[in-house]
């Protein structure tokens, strides 16, 4: 197939960027200069030559391409390394390829993510950095598990058979012939990358950014060790200040442990920062969103390196239907609109092509301007922070989404009209009413039945709350009781 030529072409491109730029003296500008390292061939153990290059690539940021080759066996090798700081949360992409299309996405796998093929629950786990496309990494992984397959298959027959099934499916993934299925990359430094496009619809692809773990951090060597250290600037997240209320200045209430939470008041408990891992403080505020419910603003600051991250949680039971609600956005006056886009929220404009997954902002309350404009604007950093859309990034591909940048500018100038979508399975999204409580006639809201799929998701099959106590005595343990 053309993919796989494809594939082919994209991992043999690293190396001959490489020798293409040590070829050169250099650029004008300087910025491509390509080191060369005489290190060990581990094939036939002579000297073979490394090549260095610093290059930028888009949907990413910098990276250092590696090529080796020797000239005593032929052996070559290319793999890729960050070249950038570890960013201040984990990334997690989710793709699912049900095109022929999708297998030429490009991947970047650095050396401490980890890849998943869920469909067939294989899980790859970190190590070598990659460049490819979604075609080439799945041939990949098959041609990494064909290793010393005929030795299994003396020793160990059931196993040999177990994987030789997992080859053939992954060989039929990349052909194309075996459609769909998700893949995943789960990456807590942050620097992987799987490339979207401005045609993805909804529950096709997703980014997710999360806070790392203690020990997440310590495995990428971010512990705080003596505190000697100077703290590393992070860079905070967009206008993070201004989309909350600011929190009042002073000695904030430190009893987090009432019973009772009073509205307004703000309180603070002790917490870890996910970028640095030193000890700071969150603070939080109960506000009450009229012809709403009452929700949770959260604000944490670090000190130490200037970490941020503000995010809003809803609060109350959880309801029986989802909520979906339509706007109607026709002048600059609906833009000003407040908004509250829970985190389980899903979000589109099918005028603007846009589509933006549950997770992907977090709990955000703005107004409708500020949501889109956050939103193209972290989209355009991703995109075209890596240099002038990156080295790789076509002509055709730069102007399809130059095209949709520009068309999303317009509709934050109120020089468009568009509809906003928010669909969220546990009903905690909500858009301002100009005419409460009064209908809104450009508002329409409407309660659905969620799927199976959002059920297990948000994780509500798990939950019971009647009927446990029978459920506790069949299984041998009695519930306890006061007095027992």
């Amino acid at each position: 197939m053309a993919h796989q030529s494809l594939a082919k072409d994209l991992f043999e491109d690293m190396g001959r960027k490489v020798a293409e730029a040590s070829a050169q003296e250099g650029d004008v500008d300087g910025t491509k200069v390509v080191d060369e390292i005489e290190s060990l061939c581990m094939n036939c153990h002579e000297d073979g030559m490394t090549r260095l290059l610093l290059t930028k690539i888009p949907f990413f940021r910098e990276i250092v391409i590696m090529s080796f080759e020797c000239p005593h066996c032929h052996f070559k090798n290319s793999e890729i390394q960050p070249a950038g700081e570890i960013q201040q949360r984990g990334s997690r992409f989710t793709l699912k390829v049900d095109g022929s299309d999708d297998l030429s996405r490009q991947v970047v796998k650095s050396d401490t993510a980890v890849f998943r093929v869920e469909d067939i629950d294989l899980e790859i786990p970190k190590g070598r950095g990659q460049l490819t496309n979604v075609e080439g990494i799945l041939a990949m992984v098959a041609q990494d598990l064909s290793v010393k397959q005929d030795e299994r298959k003396q020793a160990v027959p059931e196993v040999y058979e177990k994987i030789e099934g997992i080859i053939s499916a992954l060989k039929d993934m990349a052909a194309g012939s075996r459609l769909p299925f998700t893949i995943t990359i789960d990456d807590p430094a942050g620097n992987s990358s799987i490339e979207p496009t401005t045609s993805d619809a909804a529950g096709k692809y997703s980014r997710h950014e999360y806070p790392r773990t203690a020990e997440q951090n310590t495995a990428l060597g971010l512990g705080d060790t003596s505190g000697e250290a100077p703290a590393t600037e992070i860079r905070p997240e967009y206008h993070a200040t201004q989309m909350y209320p600011e929190m009042p200045a002073g000695q904030a209430t430190n009893n987090v442990d009432e019973d009772e939470i009073i509205e307004n008041q703000v309180y603070a408990f002790p917490a870890t920062c996910p970028g640095c891992t030193k000890p700071c403080t969150t603070n939080m505020k109960m506000v009450n969103i009229p012809h709403f419910k009452q929700v949770v603003l959260m604000s944490t600051v670090c000190d130490h390196c200037g970490y941020r991250s503000n995010e809003v949680k809803t609060g109350g039971e959880v309801p029986e239907l989802g909520r979906r609600i339509i706007v109607t956005v026709d002048d600059k006056e609906d833009l000003s609109r407040d908004i509250l886009k829970a985190e389980s929220c899903a979000m589109q404009c099918p005028e603007l092509n846009l589509s933006v997954e549950p997770g992907t902002l977090g709990g955000r309350f703005t107004t409708i301007e500020g949501i889109l404009t956050q939103v193209r604007d972290d989209l355009r950093s991703s995109i075209f922070d890596a240099g002038d859309g990156g080295d790789s990034l076509d002509t055709t591909t730069k102007d399809k989404w130059d095209s949709f940048f520009g068309q999303l500018t317009e509709a934050i100038e109120g020089k468009i009209k568009f509809t906003i979508i928010l669909e969220d399975p546990l009903a905690s999204s909500y858009v301002q009413s100009f005419t409460a409580p009064e209908p809104d006639p450009k508002i329409k809201a409407e309660d659905y039945e969620r799927t199976d799929e959002e059920e297990e998701h948000l994780g509500l099959k798990d939950i019971k709350t009647e009927g446990y106590e029978e459920d506790a005595e069949t299984n041998g343990d009695a519930p306890t009781t006061n007095g027992a």
